[in-house]
């Protein structure tokens, strides 16, 4: 098999070899190991220390990776810190989670022989982990959305194992964070091959393929997450596959907003797209902004206020940024208020951009490719003449992480709340007067949307992206000694329950 090479985006060389990229047979032996350690996770309080032992390794290791992960991906120490304190915050709240019970969503009705319109059986349901999770890796969050990140957290405070695949473009920080992984699962009581680690572009269908894999995590391309989630669903035994892909993440500013606000507006808007260079996927990459002087000193500011140039984090995904923005560009009516390109600051570096249309052309749908996400340091602005040319394009795009509105400090109810509504429409998280950049770990957080910015109606951030790794189960009319604890009268574990109907 092929090596698997950690490279330096910088300068474009490989920093060393990891590992060797995993054949079939290496993908079935961890997901068979990960199998067997199911019984082992039935211990919630385990679970618990597993999680916080993990977040307090991660951070005794932390100068470690975060000199590794910024080495590959270029992502800056300043930011890999705030990313490794955002992973074991994470790993710690799931940590809480599992302790709760909460979320096993314990349900009991009691027998009720004269209930109508016929007798009620005595009801007792609650919820049981799926088994093997398989965890893809995302490119751009070598830690938070990767081997350590919310899939692998939630799923383990689910009951669990995860085999995570390693994403090419940080393999030694994944071989580091698993390891922190492993010797936590050993401590905390458990075996190791409760989180499994595999290398190499063959090994994701194999994880999918595989009969004991339960269910997928996924964060990524619309293109490569398609492809998977197809794969997952022609199995013989279709599983979940739960994938977040690509998002256009639009944003409207009213022309209050834009007349009373340009300046801050365009420094923010500048700031949210070129954040982490354009590699999250909450950018917001469509920005609806009115024709006419307002709009004008709005992207007078963006302009201004863009980022220099810098390094992406693979050659592929140079290429096709170069490549969106060449065909996008070139598009009849596309101008570029900051033209993007290459850069010779680095070997992957490149410079973001600004392209503006009028809001007309994509309403009319003249100009499909505008709206589709091309992942870098780029966004479109559509300049409306009219809130109908607006609503027009609005009513045009797929469904998205995240929709944000400006609003004018007279536009607090009334009409602004039809707009609201419709953006809750398009996307699973509005942000008003906010950028979108920046998913906070908390438990009303909604981090997915109407595909195809997931493939799913569930969420990768938050305390209830557990409820992905679950699926309920009733016992009727059971003895109480053959319950689960969890379900027995006397609630041994003092978990939360509803009880007819009663919490």
């Amino acid at each position: 098999m092929s090596d698997v090479l950690s490279v330096d985006p910088r300068t474009g060389e490989p920093r060393e070899r990891v590992a060797a990229e995993s054949a079939p047979q290496d993908v079935d032996r961890a997901v068979r190991a990960a199998a067997a350690t199911l019984p082992a996770l039935a211990d919630r309080a385990v679970r618990a220390d597993l999680l916080r032992t993990a977040a307090a390794l991660l951070e005794e290791g932390g100068e470690e990776i975060i000199a590794t992960a910024d080495a590959e991906t270029a992502l800056g120490r300043v930011r890999l810190t705030g990313e490794l304190a955002r992973t074991c915050y994470q790993l710690r709240a799931f940590a809480e989670v599992a302790e709760a019970g909460a979320f096993l969503d314990v349900i009991i009705d009691h027998a009720d022989p004269d209930a109508r319109p016929a007798p009620r059986p005595d009801l007792r349901r609650y919820k049981v982990p799926l088994g093997v999770v398989a965890v893809f890796s995302a490119s751009n969050f070598p830690l938070a959305f990767s081997v350590p990140g919310g899939d692998t957290a939630s799923a383990l405070a689910a009951g669990c194992p995860v085999v995570v695949k390693a994403h090419p473009d940080h393999p030694a920080t994944s071989v580091l964070t698993a390891r922190a992984l492993r010797a936590a699962a050993e401590k905390a009581g458990l075996p190791a091959d409760v989180v499994g680690l595999v290398h190499g572009f063959s090994a994701g269908p194999e994880l999918v393929r595989h009969p004991l894999t339960a269910a997928v995590g996924f964060t990524g391309s619309v293109r490569g997450g398609r492809a998977l989630h197809d794969l997952a669903a022609a199995r013989p035994r279709p599983i979940p596959f739960h994938g977040e892909l690509g998002s256009l993440n639009p944003v409207v500013v009213t022309e209050q907003a834009a007349a009373t606000r340009a300046a801050a507006i365009g420094a923010g808007l500048a700031a949210s797209y070129t954040q982490g260079l354009g590699q999250f996927c909450v950018k917001p990459g469509l920005v609806l902004l009115p024709a006419g002087a307002a709009g004008d000193a709005v992207l007078d500011a963006v302009v201004t206020a863009t980022v220099p140039a810098g390094p992406l984090l693979d050659p592929r995904m140079r290429a096709a940024f170069l490549d969106g923005v060449r065909s996008r560009a070139a598009l009849p009516g596309v101008a570029q208020a900051l033209a993007a390109g290459e850069d010779e600051a680095a070997p992957l570096a490149v410079r973001p951009g600004v392209l503006t249309v009028a809001a007309g052309q994509l309403a009319a749908g003249t100009h499909a490719e505008l709206l589709e996400e091309c992942f870098g340091p780029v966004t479109v602005v559509a300049r409306y003449g009219s809130e109908a040319e607006r609503d027009a394009v609005l009513g045009t795009l797929p469904g998205n992480l995240t929709a944000t509105v400006h609003l004018g400090a007279g536009e607090r109810e009334g009409a602004a709340a039809g707009l609201v509504a419709r953006l809750a429409g398009l996307a699973g998280r509005v942000v008003v007067d906010g950028w979108p950049t920046g998913v906070t770990v908390a438990p009303a957080m909604q981090h997915g949307g109407p595909y195809p910015a997931s493939t799913s109606t569930s969420t990768s951030v938050g305390s209830t992206a557990i409820e992905r790794w679950l699926r309920p189960v009733c016992f009727q009319d059971t003895p109480d000694a053959l319950l689960p604890p969890e379900l027995r009268e006397d609630n041994p574990l003092g978990v939360p329950r509803r009880v007819d109907g009663v919490a």
